[in-house]
């Protein structure tokens, strides 16, 4: 079975022709209607590739030392990528295994690579992946679709991978190479009114909560980053996927029973603070934050710092690029 899952090409099936000046949001998504992949890949970038016989413990260790997410998975045997190795792996053997400070944690200090996937994924032959030639649409509509964080730009002819795609390196490029399109009406809108972002059944966490409790957030609802608030439900912190991959680096994941305050205090790399937004801010101002930041999310908070709601990368995205084009990737 070819190893490779390419995205199903929908921006053949879109019309690029001039929209309804009324309609909102057309303006970007023909903007990346009519951009690949290949524009966005930067000239010298920094690329790490694991072998599925890699101890899953030292993988995660240079994906902290590298300041990196994910990386691709070559097998050596079928000479061929078969997936991505990222934070949600770490998450979930940690959260697997973990029993107490007392029990060593045998899927991350005995297993390999090759031995988590088996164990876990029962091994799915597939990589989500696009080309250079594919649209920048179809690059979101992948990203949201699989609800994925990291896709591979895969060179059809020599199989090696050129690139790893993400929401911020398009929203980037977006923000870059298209200041000289025109501005759709939506971005005066207040934040609220434009049903960006998830208004209902936040997921979050009390600062008295435990590490663990946090990590059985992250592989039931699938999230990324919680807020950490107090009894008054004000945000004192946030915590994400990327501070619990640095647990592999302070060597500190025997101990999930610490709470979320212990855990914000003890950071000792740098992560991703709270960039908070407000309802009265425009999606304008929200989009502007975004890029200055360098950030995944915001937090939504009234005046008083009570969390209201999480506006993401990926809110964003399929509000700019695919609901122009009546794609609901979140929930499909």
């Amino acid at each position: 079975m070819d190893p490779l899952t390419q995205v199903p090409v929908l921006s053949k099936g879109v019309n690029k022709s001039k929209p309804d000046p009324d309609l909102d949001a057309d303006v970007y998504m023909r903007f990346m209607l009519n951009h690949c992949c290949y524009d966005t890949i930067p000239t010298s970038s920094k690329l790490v590739i694991f072998d599925t016989t890699l101890r899953v413990k030292t993988a995660f260790i240079a994906l902290v030392a590298n300041g990196l997410r994910a990386a691709p998975l070559w097998d050596s045997k079928r000479q061929c990528f078969v997936g991505m190795l990222t934070i949600t792996d770490f998450i979930i053997i940690l959260h697997r295994y973990y029993k107490s400070p007392m029990v060593q944690i045998y899927g991350l200090e005995e297993h390999r690579i090759e031995t988590w996937r088996e164990v876990y994924l029962q091994y799915s032959n597939s990589l989500i992946s696009l080309t250079p030639d594919s649209s920048l649409f179809d690059a979101v509509y992948a990203l949201l679709k699989y609800k994925i964080h990291r896709l591979p730009v895969i060179d059809p002819e020599s199989g090696n991978v050129l690139h790893i795609m993400t929401h911020k390196r398009i929203l980037n490029y977006l923000h870059l190479f298209g200041a000289m399109i025109p501005k759709p009406r939506f971005l005066q809108k207040k934040i609220g009114e434009a049903a960006i972002g998830t208004f209902h059944n936040i997921a979050m966490v009390q600062e008295t909560d435990t590490v663990y409790k946090a990590l059985s957030i992250f592989v039931e609802r699938r999230v990324s980053a919680l807020p950490v608030v107090n009894k008054k439900r004000k945000v004192v912190g946030l915590y994400s996927r990327f501070d619990v991959i640095n647990l592999a680096a302070q060597k500190s994941y025997n101990n999930l029973d610490i709470t979320m305050r212990e855990a914000l205090q003890g950071r000792v790399c740098w992560v991703e603070g709270v960039i908070k937004c407000y309802p009265h801010e425009t999606v304008g101002i929200i989009i502007d934050r975004f890029i200055e930041a360098k950030v995944h999310r915001l937090v939504l908070v009234d005046k008083e710092d009570v969390v209201r709601g999480i506006v993401s990368l990926s809110d964003l995205l399929q509000a700019m690029v695919l609901s122009p084009a009546g794609i609901d990737a979140l929930l499909s």
